[in-house]
Parts: structure tokens; C-alpha cells; sequence
């Protein structure tokens, strides 16, 4: 009987499932993500575009890296206005005081906070921005009209990242 499993050579002791990096590497194809990892213990197996492999064991347990959401995920609103959230600094807008992942609503299947076109006051909420397993509301930092939402929902973003225009 074969054994799918056959040594890197790197590590002694260290087996890699051959079979294991195929299925991911099809999958990569398949979906098209640049990179994908799977852990199994203490040991993680990454696989990426452009023949990398990587197989290793991390000195201590970390968090999961927050996933990059699709580029077919921008928000309506953000692809019918021209929006480029990628732009630092736009006039009027609410950004994120941390690095997390924005929610648009409370909770899965909830309402959405806020809508473009949407009256709002200062100190209502306008997304919440997890980060750290601690949700943290982002708030109107003055009355006005909702101009722009410039993330998706469960998007990661970056600190200082414009999340919504207040016109």
C-alpha cells in the first residue's frame, strides 16, 4: 500500500501530505485566491500562487490572519458612485480608528446602520469595526447626509481607511 505522505527533506520527522498540497493547490486555481492555509495543530501548511510552499510550525499559537474579502464583494453603493476607497484622504469622510473587520449591521441578517442617502446626527452609529474579538462602534462625527459607504460588509480594514462619506 502507497503512503500519500512523503518527507520535505527539510525536517526530520516532518511529513507533508502530497495529496493534501495538490487538492489545495486545485483549489487556489479554482477560486482564485492568491494564497491559502490550513492548520492541523501545530503544524500549518500554506500554499500559494507562483509554486510557493510553505510548511511550518509556529513558536506559539496565533490568531488566524483576517481573509481579504473578494473584489466582487464592493458595496453597491461604492460601484454606482465612482467611490475609490483606496483614496486617503476624501472630503467628508468617517475613518477607522483601528485595523479589524467593518460589519454594516448589529448582527447577521440585521438591518444595515446606515444607508446612502440616510440622515444622520452626530454620535449615531455607523458600522462597527471588530477588532480583537471586541466590537467597537463607529460613530457620526456630525450631522449630516450618508454621501458614500466605502467598505462591504465583513471587509478588513486598515487604520485611518475612510469607511462612509458624511456630506
Amino acid at each position: 500500500m502507497a503512503d500519500t505522505k512523503r518527507s520535505s527533506g527539510r525536517k526530520p520527522g516532518m511529513d507533508v501530505d502530497v495529496d493534501l498540497v495538490r487538492e489545495l493547490a486545485e483549489l487556489l486555481a479554482e477560486t482564485g485566491l492568491s494564497e491559502i492555509e490550513v492548520e492541523d495543530g501545530d503544524r500549518k501548511l500554506r500554499v500559494a500562487r507562483g509554486g510557493a510552499v510553505q510548511s511550518y510550525a509556529p513558536p506559539a499559537p496565533m490568531a488566524p490572519a483576517p481573509q481579504a474579502a473578494p473584489a466582487a464583494s464592493a458595496p453597491p453603493q461604492a460601484a454606482e458612485s465612482g467611490a475609490d476607497a483606496a483614496a486617503a484622504d476624501i472630503a467628508g469622510a468617517v475613518k477607522s480608528p483601528m485595523v479589524g473587520t467593518v460589519y454594516l449591521a448589529a448582527e447577521p441578517g440585521a438591518a444595515d446602520f446606515i444607508s446612502v442617502g440616510q440622515s444622520v446626527k452626530e454620535g449615531d452609529t455607523l458600522v462597527i469595526v471588530e477588532a480583537m474579538k471586541v466590537m467597537n462602534p463607529i460613530t457620526a462625527d456630525r450631522s449630516g447626509t450618508v454621501k458614500q459607504i466605502l467598505v462591504a460588509n465583513a471587509q478588513p480594514v486598515e487604520f485611518d481607511q475612510p469607511l462612509v462619506v458624511i456630506g
